[in-house]
């Protein structure tokens, strides 16, 4: 179910870069930032960072836009969006795991973020394990009895 999840953030990302390779990127960014548009699902949904940290785009919350984050800390303390623009830089694309608010039930959850460096944009998206392992836990629950 986790792999699963993690490969569906992973295919979003992959989709969203092929969509601005071949939209450029005053479109894709508009894209990305239109919460009615194919790169917002329920709590999924498309983020993108120049390679200072910068946001260019949220499918979410467009008043994140043109900010810098490069110095935002999760609740735990962690410097994520700096693991994020520092592994893109370095690597290209991988994975972070940080403390996050979901968007659909409003409260902070684990989340385990997909990201890809296209140009000079970093493309992510990712999913919210708590509801991963809610789910998991049900199953186990009722299988059982």
């Amino acid at each position: 179910m986790l792999k699963e999840s993690k490969q569906k953030a992973k295919e979003w990302v992959v989709n969203a870069v092929n969509f601005y390779k071949n939209s450029g990127k005053e479109i894709a960014l508009a894209e990305f930032t239109n919460p009615k548009g194919p790169f917002v699902q329920d709590d999924m949904y498309i983020f993108a960072l120049d390679a200072q940290g910068t946001m260019l785009a949220h499918g979410v919350n467009e008043k994140y836009i043109g900010q810098s984050f490069i110095n935002i800390k999760d609740s735990d303390g962690k410097d994520f969006i700096r693991e994020i623009v520092n592994s893109a830089n370095e690597k290209g694309s991988g994975w972070v795991d940080y403390q996050w608010y979901n968007p659909v039930t409003k409260e902070k959850k684990p989340k385990s973020v997909y990201f890809e460096k296209a140009d000079d944009l970093i493309i992510c998206s990712g999913i919210y394990i708590e509801k991963l392992l809610d789910v998991i836990s049900y199953n186990i629950l009722f299988q059982s009895s």
